[in-house]
């Protein structure tokens, strides 16, 4: 169970290596308590997935993901019928030789539906229970189904023509994030909590760093970090993120370099550039420029 404090939901964050400024924790913290969504948009690989994460860890919660993408679909979505099981269920009927009436009544109930994560979310939503539900990258999704998830998020509840109206008993803790590939309508915006996060200071990412990466020594960290910003800095394609940030200490220590060198940094661009163009743009102006 999260605290019900600013204080408490930041040292639960803590406690899960997750490190919060005071304008995500606020956010966070008033999107819990006024039972509203949390929608987080930032550059890729600042950490707003993991912000659903920590939340369902840090309070004992289920987390479900819904990971959305082009042409995703209610159905896909909330609930399917699972035809081969109702297949299965006529064919045991006409074996024994029941009516069409009892195989039409039997085969649309709930048990033959499959729950897909807006509808899990909904369902588990009881008992004192209050799963987190990721809603991540909306922005990859159709404006259509963008419209869909306005009344959901409103009331949380789903009608089902063949089985009613299923509520949930309190809100779930609904986390959206959004790379910003297109602008998510005002409409959804107004019934969530915004936050935006940016990629961290230097001196946040070294800590991160120390520790996500134990036994990297504290200066180590900190040149990394300032490499980071450095890169950033730079037009890119694609900045890398603080993950990335963690795969290069992680390379560091594989590769038992003490320290962060031009040499290192030009054998292990690809792993925090995943663009040639970026790769070729950084090599062509000096790896030696990225170390300082």
């Amino acid at each position: 169970m999260i605290p019900a404090t600013i204080e408490g939901l930041a040292a639960a964050l803590d406690e899960q290596d997750f490190f919060a400024d005071e304008g995500l924790t606020v956010a966070a913290h008033l999107a819990l308590e006024l039972g509203r969504p949390l929608f987080l948009e930032g550059e890729a690989g600042v950490g707003k997935t993991e912000v659903a994460k920590v939340l369902a860890a840090a309070s004992g919660e289920e987390l479900i993901r819904l990971q959305c993408y082009e042409g995703l679909d209610v159905g896909q979505a909330l609930y399917e019928w699972d035809y081969t099981r109702q297949m299965m269920e006529i064919r045991l009927l006409e074996a024994r030789g029941e009516g069409a009436h009892a195989e039409a009544r039997d085969i649309m109930s709930r048990e033959f539906l499959t729950a897909r994560p807006l509808l899990r979310a909904i369902e588990a939503a009881r008992g004192g229970r209050r799963p987190v539900l990721l809603i991540d990258e909306l922005d990859r999704a159709d404006e259509e189904f963008e419209a869909f998830l306005l009344e959901l998020l409103s009331d949380f509840q789903v009608s089902i023509p063949e089985v009613g109206t299923v509520r949930a008993e309190a809100p779930p803790v609904v986390v959206l994030t959004s790379n910003r590939t297109r602008e998510i309508h005002d409409a959804l915006k107004r019934r969530c909590i915004y936050h935006w996060i940016d990629y961290p200071s230097p001196a946040l990412e070294a800590a991160i760093v120390a520790r996500k990466v134990p036994g990297i020594a504290d200066d180590l960290a900190q040149s990394l970090a300032r490499a980071m910003e450095r890169l950033r800095e730079r037009d890119l394609f694609k900045p890398p993120g603080v993950a990335e940030t963690l795969d290069w200490a992680e390379s560091l220590k594989l590769l038992r370099d003490g320290e962060l060198t031009a040499a290192f940094v030009d054998r292990t661009l690809g792993v925090v550039l995943k663009y040639k163009d970026d790769i070729d743009a950084v090599r062509a102006a000096g790896v030696e420029a990225v170390v300082g």
